[in-house]
């Protein structure tokens, strides 16, 4: 059976809707169907980019997501075409690594390089998301954030509060167990 348009059913670009998303959660929870849920899928693939990651001190993997389609992924390392941390050694500064982007800004970067709009996207992201990071999370017009892992800033929170992202802190080592934050 095709569309309209002679696309099969599978190929058809139809928007998913975000009721589509919540019911899918609600009847297709890990294991019902053997299969995981859109989050802990999405989630999986981040932590593939990770491995990714050229600074030794954490890796951490980006996905950026609309309509279930990834638009870019990004990894913690050098910015293109210079030394990694993994050749030359971390550059440190006040206890943090400056010579690497993050992955949220790498995965960001590669929409603006690509000319991919980000917005009304989902980030999926192996770690909280940094102040700096939140930034330009919020500037990209992504709206929902999906990440595991802690990173100790809670005005990256206030600011995800004060724009109004939803935030989820998906927990795969609890069987994909979801706190929404806000």
């Amino acid at each position: 059976m095709t569309q309209n348009d002679g696309t099969p059913p599978n190929l058809a670009h139809d928007p998913v809707t975000e009721a589509d998303l919540q019911a899918e959660e609600v009847l297709a929870p890990r294991g019902v169907r053997g299969r995981p849920s859109w989050d802990e899928y999405f989630m999986e693939i981040a932590r593939v980019v990770s491995t990714r990651a050229t600074c030794p001190r954490r890796h951490v993997g980006a996905v950026v997501v609309l309509d279930r389609r990834i638009l870019t992924t990004g990894y913690n390392g050098a910015p293109h075409g210079l030394a990694h941390c993994t050749e030359v050694g971390c550059k440190m500064q006040d206890g943090h690594c400056i010579r690497t982007l993050h992955a949220e800004q790498n995965a960001i970067v590669q929409g603006a390089l690509n000319g991919v709009s980000l917005r009304g996207a989902t980030l999926y992201v192996t770690c909280q998301p940094c102040n700096n990071c939140a930034k330009m999370i919020i500037n990209a017009g992504i709206v929902k954030v999906v990440f595991d892992g802690d990173y100790p800033d809670e005005f990256a929170m206030e600011l995800f509060e004060a724009a109004g992202i939803e935030l989820i802190r998906l927990r795969p080592a609890m069987h994909g167990t979801r706190e929404k934050l806000l």
